[in-house]
């Protein structure tokens, strides 16, 4: 389970995942894949979904209860529980965002593949920490707090745009019937101690996936669920709730999650007639955010004034700006959901999603690599003076 904890380990069986899954879809054994995925599982005439949707609605939702619980943390106690501290990173999380949206449109904007603008806005904590880990020996720790913060508020971006852009026809009744299953596992989780932890413990899993079924129900996307659960639930439990579940997430729910979307037939067709949603977030990802987070993050060591930040250079927000740019988890659901009625577009914007991604991890290997070392002489300068 120790492995599964690091960040090196997830990252890479994460991308071993979603090349497996593009390889699986691309040979004889495909068709047969993609049906089991569209197969429906549940209680017939109650409750059934798709294998498809039981992980991209059911799995994910436990992925964003985790990083729910993380953001928690992190606005309370953590490196944004004060402006001064989230200043720096919040703008760079805004350029972040901004830039790949302008370099999208500015490829697909006016064509079908207008919708997909969102898409390259994610970046992939686990993805962009296991670059650091592997690449980073030596770096200041204010660069790896200041990724973890602003990976944390792209995320934050991507679930705004997940409950506002991909809900319709919301039955609000459902909808408050959730709203209060999590205010009572909320409330509950505080009286969770030793002696009832068994049956407040058993209660605390029936509330979630109540609130995890109204909330699907209600049409608005059931991930979100865990995103209010994982708010909702007392700092304390909440964290041991997340110890505990993080190897699973690394181990079980990002790996199925990457296969089953990465599960991608590549077109047989020359590079000039793909769609402008392939092009976009694959120039989106690396092009788009190493310019936002970049430019974003110098702007605002001048906004933010002496101290409001750890200083960074502006080499190591180029580093950072790369890192940003692998999408992954979050970008894939992204995919998914706008072109939902769109599968050819919904496909080459997932490939777009592995293929820019790759390249900013390439991209991000080799510039971390780069100040690792710049930052391991400097130190060494200083220790021998």
């Amino acid at each position: 389970m120790s492995l599964l904890r690091s960040e090196r380990f997830p990252a890479i069986v994460l991308l071993i995942a979603a090349a497996a899954g593009l390889i699986v879809a691309n040979t004889a054994a495909g068709p047969a894949v993609d049906e089991v995925m569209h197969a429906y599982v549940g209680i017939p005439g109650v409750f059934e979904l798709s294998v498809s949707h039981w992980i991209k609605d059911g799995l994910l939702a436990v992925f964003f209860f985790v990083v729910a619980v993380e953001l928690q943390y992190e606005l309370t106690n953590g490196q944004l529980n004060s402006m001064r501290k989230a200043i720096q990173p919040a703008i760079a999380a805004a350029g972040g965002v901004i830039v790949p949206i302008i370099v999208y449109l500015l490829i697909a904007g006016g064509s079908d593949a207008v919708d997909g603008w969102p898409i390259p806005t994610a970046t992939d904590i686990a993805f962009a920490l296991g670059v650091l880990a592997v690449f980073g020996k030596g770096l200041p720790s204010a660069l790896r707090i200041f990724l973890l913060a602003l990976a944390i508020l792209d995320d934050i971006v991507g679930i705004v745009f997940i409950a506002v852009l991909f809900t319709s026809d919301v039955n609000i009744g459902m909808l408050a019937l959730a709203a209060l299953a999590v205010v009572v596992f909320g409330v509950l989780s505080r009286t969770l101690n030793r002696g009832n932890r068994w049956v407040v413990g058993t209660l605390l899993v029936v509330i979630a996936i109540a609130a995890w079924v109204l909330t699907y129900l209600s049409g608005v996307h059931a991930t979100i669920a865990g995103v209010a659960l994982g708010l909702a639930m007392a700092q304390r439990p909440a964290l041991h709730t997340r110890h505990t579940l993080e190897p699973w997430v690394n181990g079980v729910v990002l790996p199925i999650f990457a296969f089953s979307a990465a599960l991608v037939v590549i077109p047989s067709v020359s590079p000039s007639e793909l769609s402008p949603a392939f092009w976009g977030v694959l120039v989106a990802l690396p092009v788009g955010k190493i310019i936002g987070i970049t430019l974003a993050g110098w702007v605002s060591l001048r906004v933010g004034g002496a101290g409001a930040a750890p200083h960074l250079s502006f080499a190591d927000l180029l580093a950072a700006g790369a890192l940003g740019g692998i999408g992954f988890t979050v970008s894939l659901l992204l995919s998914e959901l706008a072109f939902t009625d769109a599968p050819e577009l919904r496909d080459q914007a997932t490939l777009g999603v592995v293929a820019g991604s790759l390249i900013s991890l390439v991209l991000a290997g080799v510039l971390v690599s780069w100040r690792a070392a710049h930052h391991r002489r400097r130190a060494a300068t200083e220790v021998s003076a």
